[in-house]
């Protein structure tokens, strides 16, 4: 039940940050910043990607991914279409790594990587990145409504 609704929200979430995408009605203005705003939403996108990818994929369902976190916040002018067709992938990676976890698995540790402050069950670390895509969306979204004009 979980683990369907995880995939659940992961897969709404991500498809929400692909259509913040698809809605800039100048492809130049994802990846503008101005003021207090420091983080594009190009680059917030890439971060998302290499976050999940990252912690859900190479983690938990044992991809060979290898993540360059500097480049996901200076990287500059990603196409659109590249945008879209890495979230339509990280959507599939977090789908199927979580497809490959049992209901133990949700209760054990989290491998490895300690990013939160406490050793804490993989149950508890996909809620966390859950909220910390929901977070970023929402920031995307204020972004390309300041910001695209």
């Amino acid at each position: 039940m979980l683990k369907e609704s995880l995939k659940t929200l992961f897969t709404r979430d991500l498809n929400k940050v692909k259509l913040e995408i698809e809605q800039y009605q100048n492809e130049k203005n994802i990846w503008r910043i101005e003021n207090s705003i420091s983080n594009s939403a190009g680059n917030l996108c890439l971060h998302l990607v290499g976050n999940l990818k990252t912690f859900i994929g190479k983690e938990l369902g044992k991809t060979d991914y290898i993540r360059n976190r500097e480049l996901e916040f200076s990287l500059k002018d990603v196409p659109r279409n590249e945008l879209i067709k890495q979230l339509e992938e990280t959507i599939k990676v977090v789908n199927h790594s979580i497809d490959q976890l049992t209901e133990d698995d949700l209760e054990n540790d989290y491998p490895e990587v300690k990013v939160l402050e406490d050793d804490r069950s993989v149950k508890y670390m996909l809620i966390y990145l859950s909220s910390h895509l929901a977070y970023h969306l929402g920031q995307i979204n204020y972004h390309r409504r300041l910001l695209d004009i």
